[in-house]
């Protein structure tokens, strides 16, 4: 590998967004990959290192680039929660339908994690769909309510998915809506918020 490639993952891998800079002039590959795949912007978005990313989006670099475990910077950004580093990438136009190893759409894992401020905005300032199904046969939803621990942060985010047109009754691989597990789960205003939805 180049030199100023090397420079460049290890600068945004730091969030150094200078040495980025300065390697994308030394001649560095916006999208050159180490050795597990990872681009410069991945290693960014990982890192939530705004003003590196802004660097490389700027100089052209693909959100959509997975890694070896298919990660994208895209992607990356519902597990990390960053509402500024999903900004950052809009501008890029990153793919809403691109899947990570589990069959899932960025909304999904930020559901998941309580990531509040994370789904208000990606659900405001995009077209995601509400209702994307991954391999495991759930939706944003469904992984909200049946890996969340039922507090606040997960009330507010069914909330908002209800809001934003999720369809509540949609069942899981094994026939399970998000309101019986809500109830299995003893999740009370979870499943007083999901009976309210015709």
């Amino acid at each position: 590998m180049p030199a100023a490639d090397r420079g460049l993952l290890a600068a945004a891998d730091e969030g150094d967004a200078d040495a980025v800079r300065a390697a994308l002039a030394a001649g560095a590959a916006v999208e050159a990959r180490d050795e597990h795949r990872r681009t410069p912007l991945l290693l960014a978005a990982l890192g939530d290192h705004v003003e590196a990313a802004e660097v490389l989006v700027a100089a052209g670099a693909d959100p959509n680039a997975q890694d070896d475990r298919d990660d994208s910077a895209w992607l990356v950004t519902g597990v990390t929660g960053s509402v500024r580093m999903m900004r950052t990438l809009l501008p890029a136009r990153p793919d809403l339908t691109r899947r990570n190893r589990f069959g899932g759409i960025a909304l999904i894992p930020a559901a998941e994690r309580g990531h509040v401020d994370y789904v208000r905005a990606l659900l405001r300032e995009t077209d995601i769909d509400v209702d994307h199904v991954n391999r495991l046969g759930w939706t944003a939803l469904l992984e909200a309510v049946i890996l969340g621990d039922g507090g606040r942060a997960h009330e507010e985010i069914v909330e908002l998915l209800v809001t934003a047109g999720a369809t509540a009754h949609l069942p899981d691989g094994d026939g399970v809506t998000a309101l019986e597990h809500a109830e299995r789960r003893g999740f009370t205003r979870i499943a007083g918020l999901l009976r309210s939805v015709r």
